[in-house]
């Protein structure tokens, strides 16, 4: 009876404990959501309607406020939208792919320096970026490479976060055994990467990928040093000039409506490849 008593009381700590944790991810989790909430809510109101305060009530002015927003003269948010495009998913698909090959390198291979070569791309990955804009940035006005997409694309192949990713996830699921396998077969080192390599790593890919592509998508720093042409600019720093707005011609539903198109690709990505994300950070902490 004592052990039966025992058991029973375990299993309700278990219980209130669980329910417990639950309510707590409940909570933030709509904590969390509440400021998107908001957002949207005042993306449904006029600039006189935000004037009177705060409400958990949608308005009628979301059509209206998405018109003004996308045929703004001041602020050109197709073409901002286009060109964040192009930069964050030209830059995703860089960083992880040659991310993922220069990690193959380092787990494939058995060469002298190997241990240096790893501690060196660590330790890159400790330098802030601000310290090395200033160099940077007079390196590409001697190449004459300001108002140009591609420093804002090439330098993305050098990813240190994303190698040590890489790396630490091809030790859990990629063996040796199958890349001196391949090599037996007289399979190349590109074509094993490329065909047998890739897809056993694919969950990585998609998480670096999305993670990459939303980076780049809110990148300010280097974008706002480099890019001084109107049809060029991207995203956050159109969102920046707003605070420089004519306040006296000052829209705020408009305002909240731009910030709303803004990040809605990265809402639309993560939602989409919510799974890939889930499925790629918890499969590498597990050893095949």
């Amino acid at each position: 009876m004592k052990s039966i008593s025992d058991n029973t009381r375990g299993r309700i700590k278990l219980t209130v404990l669980r329910i417990i944790v639950y309510a707590i991810l409940i909570f933030l989790c709509l904590l969390c959501l509440f400021f998107f909430y908001l957002m949207v809510i005042n993306a449904t109101r006029s600039n006189a309607q935000l004037a009177t305060g705060f409400t958990l009530l949608p308005k009628e002015n979301f059509f209206k406020n998405l018109v003004n927003a996308w045929n703004d003269s001041s602020i050109n948010i197709p073409r901002g939208m286009l060109n964040s495009l192009i930069i964050a998913l030209s830059s995703a698909v860089l960083t992880t792919y040659f991310s993922a090959l220069t990690a193959y390198g380092i787990h494939a291979y058995d060469f002298k320096g190997k241990r240096m070569v790893f501690t060196f791309i660590i330790a890159v990955m400790m330098i802030p970026a601000q310290v090395s804009a200033l160099g940077f940035v007079q390196m590409m006005n001697k190449f004459h490479l300001t108002n140009s997409y591609i420093p804002l694309i090439i330098p993305s192949v050098a990813a240190p976060v994303v190698f040590f990713y890489m790396k630490q996830y091809m030790e859990s699921v990629l063996p040796l055994d199958v890349i001196d396998a391949a090599r037996v077969d007289g399979s190349g080192e590109f074509r094993t990467f490329n065909t047998i390599v890739l897809p056993m790593i694919k969950p990585a890919i998609a998480v670096q990928m999305i993670f990459s592509f939303v980076s780049s998508w809110n990148n300010y720093f280097v974008p706002a040093l480099l890019l001084d042409k109107a049809e060029m600019k991207t995203v956050p720093i159109m969102i920046a000039q707003l605070r420089s707005a004519d306040y006296s011609k000052f829209d705020m539903g408009k305002v909240y409506m731009f910030i709303l198109l803004a990040i809605l690709p990265v809402l639309v990505t993560y939602i989409l490849l919510s799974k890939s994300i889930i499925k790629g950070v918890t499969a590498g902490s597990v050893k095949g």
